[in-house]
């Protein structure tokens, strides 16, 4: 599937990059509803991940994300694409909200398992995902559980 090019139009309509306000959620006697992306998008996967595990240490050409932690937390890791200076870190808690816009590296460490929801731009087949990521070393991987293509899936 081809990944559509970014418009300006589009870059508009994107908040901050970082953590993301919540609006405040609908509440009633049955409950709450909390508003988290009302925007058009073609992806939204859950992800586990186990505590001292790492996630991404890439970047997008294209595609933009949400991460809404559902428990646990993430150690968010990012830094403008190109850049070779230390990333900052964003330490996402459970009900918080973390917004990845094109061209920026970024890295999740999980200091307990956690898991997230991530809300994306561009479709999550794999052959659409490969031809928008590009990984790069921003993070160390030595003492952490983390996987690159190519690396055994673990299956039995």
């Amino acid at each position: 599937m081809p990944v559509k090019p970014l418009t300006e139009e589009e870059k508009a309509t994107w908040p901050a990059h970082g953590v993301v306000k919540l609006e405040k959620p609908f509440v009633d006697a049955r409950g709450e509803i909390q508003p988290l992306v009302d925007m058009m998008m073609e992806s939204a996967v859950m992800i586990e991940s186990k505590k001292g595990s790492l996630r991404a240490n890439h970047y997008h050409k294209t595609d933009w994300h949400y991460c809404y932690v559902i428990s646990g937390a993430i150690d968010y890791h990012h830094r403008p694409t190109g850049s070779t200076a230390t990333p900052e870190i964003i330490n996402a808690k459970q009900g918080e909200m973390v917004f990845t816009p094109p061209m920026v590296d970024h890295g999740m460490t999980f200091p307990e398992d956690t898991i997230f929801l991530t809300l994306s731009r561009n479709p999550r087949d794999q052959e659409s995902y490969e031809q928008d990521v590009v990984r790069v070393d921003m993070m160390a991987t030595e003492g952490l559980t983390s996987w690159v293509p190519g690396d055994p899936t673990g299956e039995k």
